[in-house]
């Protein structure tokens, strides 16, 4: 009769665990994200913007301000900017072109004027060669001015070929 198992009482391979319904696991609370220096000063600057605008005293913004500053996670910042209008956004202005836009500008206009010169009549080419004279006068103004600028002129009297009151250049020889 020990080998058999008796009424009333279990054996251990009789016994069973007790069963549990399966219950669906809860979702795991993520952990909140720390607040960047960038998202911090993202709210700085909209609350700057807001005493800017005239919406907030600077006492008030001081204090929001404060607030940003030691805000530890992004969940604390939406608060301070809860109550204020979204900010305006204000298009960037386009770059300028440039000079190069100019210069094909400029290119285009002298292959045009080139092509009128060469159908037109004389008129046409006394305009060309005044403008011709007039440019050449123009660079050897300019080239003077230039010298005048950038070299020490005639007042210099260290540099050869600026004779001094004595004849001196700079230069002795040996004799």
């Amino acid at each position: 009769m020990d080998g058999m198992p008796m009424a009333g009482r279990t054996t251990a391979w009789q016994t069973r665990a007790p069963q549990t319904t399966a219950r669906p696991a809860a979702p795991a609370v993520a952990p909140p994200l720390r607040a960047s220096d960038d998202d911090r000063l993202a709210a700085v600057h909209r609350l700057q913007d807001a005493v800017g605008r005239g919406l907030l005293t600077p006492d008030e913004c001081s204090d929001r301000m404060a607030a940003a500053f030691a805000a530890v996670h992004v969940r604390d910042l939406p608060p301070l900017t809860a109550d204020l209008p979204p900010a305006v956004v204000v298009a960037a202005a386009p770059a300028p072109p440039g000079w190069r836009p100019l210069g094909t500008l400029a290119w285009q206009q002298l292959r045009a004027s080139v092509a009128a010169a060469r159908h037109g009549g004389p008129a046409t080419w006394r305009l060309a060669l005044a403008v011709l004279i007039a440019m050449v006068l123009l660079l050897t103004v300019l080239s003077l001015v230039a010298q005048g600028l950038y070299d020490a002129g005639p007042g210099d009297f260290g540099g050869p070929g600026f004779g001094g009151p004595d004849g001196f250049d700079g230069v002795r020889g040996p004799g």
